[in-house]
């Protein structure tokens, strides 16, 4: 069944919910398998390979970039396609309140996330503090739960008639935030679940420039104003934006506004 993303997102942040279990399967190529799903509702994460899945006779595909929800005590069907082996994290939540407009645990769907660097790291983080012991791990659980479910969302919102501008301002937001650490373009497309095409498409929509030039001018304009507006040397300055060669820093300065840092400072 298709859900929408904004009522999912409303109907989460009302509900309240626990995790019941985090579990990881590796299945190998052409199984199948006939069963009631578990008591409680979950969510499949894909790690590498392909399976067909049917809940309650509802045919869904499940692939690296394709998130899986299933029902409490559904009739599932699963079939492993392809000649590499299934491999998946799965995890089960109850449901302890939630609001009238849906039923998590009678609901099946399926969420494209498209392919990113974060979300497996945060999955793989989760399934191995769910199996450590004591009340921290415990509680570190459902602080993972709920971050991983964050960076779905966020992932599907970046794939919808308006992700390009929500891409756009994600990434940008990113630039802001962490201009003087090192960035690499094509992790912060794969941060956001998309290609550096991709990347470059909406930056260029919005921004009328790559996400590189962009990086650039916004280092350089932060540069610009602790010069004016602070005694800094020039070599402190430019490692507070990110260029650890003062040398370099200058001719790219000098480069994007015509005059050298020294100069703007006088």
């Amino acid at each position: 069944m298709e859900i929408e993303l904004n009522q999912l997102v409303a109907h989460l942040a009302g509900s309240l919910f626990r995790v019941k279990g985090v579990y990881r399967y590796a299945i190998a190529p052409g199984q199948t398998g006939k069963q009631k799903s578990a008591p409680y509702p979950g969510f499949i994460f894909p790690v590498s390979g392909r399976a067909q899945y049917q809940f309650n006779g509802t045919p869904y595909l499940a692939y690296l970039g394709n998130v899986l929800h299933g029902g409490a005590n559904m009739y599932m069907d699963k079939r492993v396609i392809g000649k590499n082996r299934w491999e998946f994290i799965s995890v089960l939540y109850e449901v302890v309140e939630e609001p009238e407009d849906l039923r998590l645990s009678d609901t099946h769907f399926e969420l494209e996330v498209g392919q990113n660097i974060r979300l497996p790291e945060l999955l793989f983080r989760l399934w191995d503090v769910y199996n450590k012991p004591g009340a921290l791990p415990a509680f570190q659980v459902e602080v993972l739960f709920r971050r991983i479910l964050e960076e779905v969302i966020f992932l599907c919102q970046n794939r919808t008639s308006n992700g390009a501008r929500i891409l756009f301002e994600n990434a940008a937001d990113f630039i802001h935030g962490h201009y003087m650490e090192p960035i690499n373009i094509q992790d912060l497309a794969g941060r956001n679940g998309v290609n550096t095409n991709r990347l470059f498409y909406v930056f260029q929509k919005y921004a009328g420039m790559g996400p590189a030039d962009y990086l650039i001018g916004y280092r350089l304009n932060r540069a610009k104003e602790l010069l004016v507006t602070t005694d800094l040397p020039v070599g402190e300055i430019a490692e507070s934006v990110g260029y650890a060669d003062a040398l370099y820093f200058s001719r790219v300065f000098k480069k994007r506004f015509g005059v050298s840092p020294s100069m703007i400072r006088e």
